[in-house]
């Protein structure tokens, strides 16, 4: 099973059997995620053949070919040395007799969850949420400090999750608890054993030729890894720059032809397939398509249960769906996560490059500017985000975390003080944006600041829990070569300037890509995967909404106005402004309050919403 579930328990009146009845029902919540033994690590290690060679001539005997066996004896040989030495992708449970200590640990970019909580008598992790709230008794009680962080970004960021009491460990951690000689627990301690080279002062001493051929192979090397399976592989294929590159890598160093897989929507606006199929045909892979047409009002149960946690992100939806759709095919996908983290891909890193230019402006001359963007038709209002962007050439002595918040937040301190109600009052201090200050601290220029952020923040809490979530809920592996630890240290110590020069995303990434993408593909407006539900909103969506965020329930959570709920609603569908965002992420959030903690079920009789079937009204599937 690609799960992690189980517990440790002090003092119990329970007997082994009733234990055992515990851990099979934590377990069972994980069923999802894959066909695999019951065993205590999730992921894949990509080195364990070199690091079994070290255990072996140190006299360690294996009876497995499995890098979990590797894991268990390097642990007994190095301690917590051993998850430096692993590279790949891993949420894992130790064991360890000898010192009564329970140990778990998470890869450095946190492509694997893993989640715990504490009771009198017992200390339970696993996996997902909801593998932790089936022990019997556990109290489910919303985190309003969370759900405030959860509404400034659109999910919860670590180490907090939306239930009181329960928490995720930090990418790049380890957990230690001892069992003590009294019968009690101690601890839990946190260490974290990794960290990225930081972004201040980076100098490199190579021509950009050089980088470009580095790049090429770095890459190379990172994919080759991900391609050593003994399960069907392919490849997710948006039509991006990113995952092309991983695909068009495949098509250079594997064998066979690649299986890709794309989702497109009969929304121009956000269908890439004419850039997939491009690639598609380009390397000759054995290419399904889908075009979406989705239930929207079905899908959001599915979601719901299988995220756990309020998640505002719409590109799990399609995540979903093309997860789903390889599944069909393969037991592995690559994908393209990452990229925009290694070579500032975001157009948000553009708008913090522009706005270090205006700094240098006089204040006169900035008030100016934004005075004559206000004086912009509403229809260009809309279109370009002025209001964000006038809100952006605020005075420069702005705390740097405030200023790039207005290019990611759902609701800003503006819309909080608008539109919380009784329920949220005490979070309306704007205490969220905190956690984004110390990587500014770290940084010596607002991209670079506003990049490692995201890398801390954005990357594990959202992209990361986005595709394990989407993935496993079909019991497929998901595998990110931009997101290799060597090849992530690599690309930090490449300067600002060469990652985008002169305000050009990705300019080093790209130019070295040239020889193996077109140019049409490479050098088009940044799109993002996406979902039309700024249109849902207006069409299949708008009853749905209406009733859920306005209904009793909703209103007597006193987390928002209900004029201010109504208001977004309106607006939005007379299309005077855009709210698709935040009613998106009002939507998961009632939606998660009504199933994991107004009725939450029996954890005997807790299962899934029944799963919406892909084809009919859902889309039609393409092949190449």
């Amino acid at each position: 099973m690609c799960g992690v579930g189980g517990f440790l328990v002090v003092r119990t009146a329970a007997t082994r059997k009733e234990l055992e009845a515990r851990l099979w029902g934590m377990v069972a919540r994980l069923r999802h995620r894959g066909p695999d033994d019951e065993v205590t690590y999730n992921g894949e290690v990509y080195n364990f053949a070199e690091i079994r060679q070290e255990l072996e001539a140190l006299g360690y005997r294996f009876r497995s070919r499995s890098d979990s066996e590797v894991i268990v004896n390097g642990w007994q040989a190095w301690g917590p040395k051993i998850f430096s030495r692993l590279r790949g992708m891993f949420a894992l449970a130790i064991w360890d007799r000898r010192s009564q200590r329970l140990i778990l640990a998470r890869d450095r970019l946190g492509k694997k969850p893993l989640y715990y909580a504490a009771t009198a008598t017992a200390f339970l992790f696993g996996s997902e949420i909801k593998a932790v709230l089936a022990w019997p008794g556990l109290s489910r009680t919303a985190d309003l400090s969370a759900i405030d962080s959860y509404l400034t970004f659109g999910y919860v960021p670590a180490p907090q999750t939306a239930f009181d009491g329960i928490r995720k460990l930090p990418a790049a951690h380890y957990l230690v608890l001892e069992a003590l000689p009294d019968g009690s627990l101690g601890g839990p301690e946190l260490v974290r054993y990794w960290r990225l080279p930081g972004p201040r002062g980076v100098r490199h001493h190579r021509s950009i030729a050089e980088l470009r051929r580095e790049l090429v192979a770095q890459l190379e090397e990172a994919v080759r890894l991900r391609l050593i399976s003994d399960v069907p592989l392919g490849a997710f294929l948006s039509g991006g720059v990113d995952s092309s590159a991983v695909v068009a890598t495949m098509a250079r160093v594997g064998g066979g032809r690649t299986k890709t897989f794309s989702i497109g929507f009969s929304t121009a606006e956000y269908d890439e397939t004419r850039y997939a199929r491009m690639v598609a045909e380009r390397y000759a892979t054995d290419h399904e398509e889908l075009v979406v047409e989705p239930d929207a009002v079905a899908i959001l149960p599915q979601l719901i249960w299988h995220y756990g946690e309020p998640f505002a992100d719409p590109s799990a939806i399609p995540t979903y769906y093309v997860s789903e759709m390889a599944r069909r095919k393969v037991t592995v996908a690559l994908n393209g996560d990452g990229g925009d983290e290694c070579f500032l891909g975001y157009s948000r890193y553009k708008a913090m490059h522009y706005l270090s230019r205006l700094d240098g402006m006089p204040r006169w001359s900035r008030a100016g500017l934004g005075r004559s963007l206000a004086l912009a038709p509403p229809a260009l209002q809309r279109r370009y985000k002025i209001p964000r962007i006038r809100a952006l050439l605020q005075a420069p002595d702005q705390p740097p975390s405030r200023r790039y918040g207005f290019t990611i937040v759902y609701f800003t301190d503006t819309d909080k003080a608008a539109g919380y109600g009784d329920a949220m009052q005490t979070h309306l201090a704007g205490a969220a944006l905190d956690l984004l200050e110390p990587y500014f601290a770290e940084a010596d220029s607002l991209v670079s600041g506003a990049n490692w952020a995201d890398i801390h923040t954005y990357l594990p809490d959202d992209l990361m829990v986005k595709v394990d979530v989407a993935s496993m809920a079909h019991g497929l592996e998901a595998r990110s070569p931009f997101l290799d630890h060597v090849f992530m240290e690599w690309a930090a110590e490449l300067p600002e300037q060469l990652k985008m020069a002169h305000g050009r995303t990705k300019a080093l990434f790209k130019s070295a890509m040239e020889p193996y993408l077109p140019n049409e593909l490479l050098y088009r407006p940044k799109m993002g995967f996406g979902c039309p539900v700024d249109h849902w909103f207006r069409s299949e969506l708008k009853e749905f909404a209406h009733e859920t965020l306005l209904s009793q329930s909703a209103r007597e959570r006193g987390l928002f106005r209900p004029a201010y709920v109504r208001r977004l609603l309106e607006e939005h569908c007379a299309f005077t402004q855009d709210h698709h965002t935040r009613l998106w992420a009002l939507l998961m959030l009632e939606l998660w309050f009504q199933m994991w903690i107004d009725a939450p079920t029996e954890p005997g009789v807790f299962h899934p919403p029944g799963a919406t079937e892909i084809g009919g009204s859902m889309g039609s599937v393409a092949q190449l």
